[in-house]
């Protein structure tokens, strides 16, 4: 454990890069947590080295934390630099967390279904490559709270406020781009602007279930979803509770650490059983979406 824990310490404080990503000078921009977290959730959904289960598990563990770390220190760094507000406010209702989750969802990567079945050429039908979506998603959202969970044996306790927001935030976003991923696999994409659908897509997660189309037709529609306090109530609801349920992952010792990426693995599996559940019950927009999708192009 002792070489892992100095790798972990070197991660945080930023002596040393993930192996193959350079680290950036300065301070953190957006754009390098959209790419950390298509990194890490491409990493959590590969087919990882090694002969035996155990060997798989160890390097999902390893990737994970690497990717993890930056992950949630490049969002704690984003939202130290906009104020300590945005940390705090987790714990006062979370309206800052919930106005900078709304602010981020248009940058979250989302891949299309053509994407995902190039991604995963093997898989057997729209269950088949879902079950792979969560698993990955399930995997990322351990990582994170492993990592955070480790961080607490540092000796930094004023920064664990902006980390446990991080960690939130990260979590979020890994769930929301598995919920978007999740409707292209079903065949019920969100329509209209990148922002409309980013949008969409964090009301499905505030609500814990699918989106209805009908209900999104038209500016009429886009309009009530963005603007509705009662949508902005259940984000900051839904962010305040899980930003309380991982303080436990403060605990030192890495217990911390389990607890964290416990948590946040039965969370995640949790949300996407409800979303899957929801969406089986809907027929797709297109009857022919999965096979127009296609590696190579659409089935003759």
């Amino acid at each position: 454990m002792g070489a892992s824990f100095r790798r972990f310490r070197r991660a945080r404080r930023g002596a040393a890069p993930t192996p193959d990503r350079p680290k950036s000078a300065g301070r953190p921009e957006p754009e390098e947590a959209v790419e950390e977290l298509a990194a890490l959730s491409a990493d959590m959904e590969r087919r990882p080295p090694g002969a035996t289960p155990e060997a798989r598990e160890r390097w999902y563990r390893r990737t994970g934390s690497e990717r993890a770390t930056v992950l949630v220190r490049t969002l704690a760094g984003l939202l130290g630099r906009g104020s300590v507000a945005a940390a705090k406010g987790a714990g006062v209702g979370g309206r800052a967390l919930a106005d900078r989750l709304v602010q981020a969802a248009p940058r979250i990567p989302v891949r299309d279904l053509a994407t995902l079945r190039a991604h995963h050429p093997d898989v057997a039908g729209p269950e088949d490559l879902a079950d792979q979506l969560v698993a990955g998603a399930c995997r990322a959202s351990s990582a994170v709270g492993a990592s955070v969970g480790a961080a607490a044996m540092l000796p930094v306790p004023p920064a664990m406020a902006v980390e446990i927001a991080a960690e939130t935030l990260a979590v979020a976003a890994v769930e929301i781009k598995l919920i978007a991923e999740l409707h292209q696999v079903y065949g019920q994409p969100a329509a209209g602007t990148a922002a409309q659908r980013a949008t969409a897509y964090v009301v499905a997660w505030a609500n814990q279930r699918g989106i209805d189309p009908t209900s999104l037709v038209g500016p009429a529609g886009f309009a009530v979803v963005a603007v509705g306090s009662e949508v902005r109530q259940k984000l900051r609801r839904r962010l305040t509770r899980s930003t309380l349920r991982r303080l436990p992952s403060l605990t030192p010792l890495l217990v911390g650490a389990g607890f964290g990426a416990t948590v946040n693995r039965r969370d995640t599996r949790k949300l996407a059983d409800k979303v899957r559940a929801d969406l089986r019950h809907r027929p797709p927009v297109d009857p022919v979406y999965w096979s127009d999708a296609a590696p190579g192009g659409p089935a003759q």
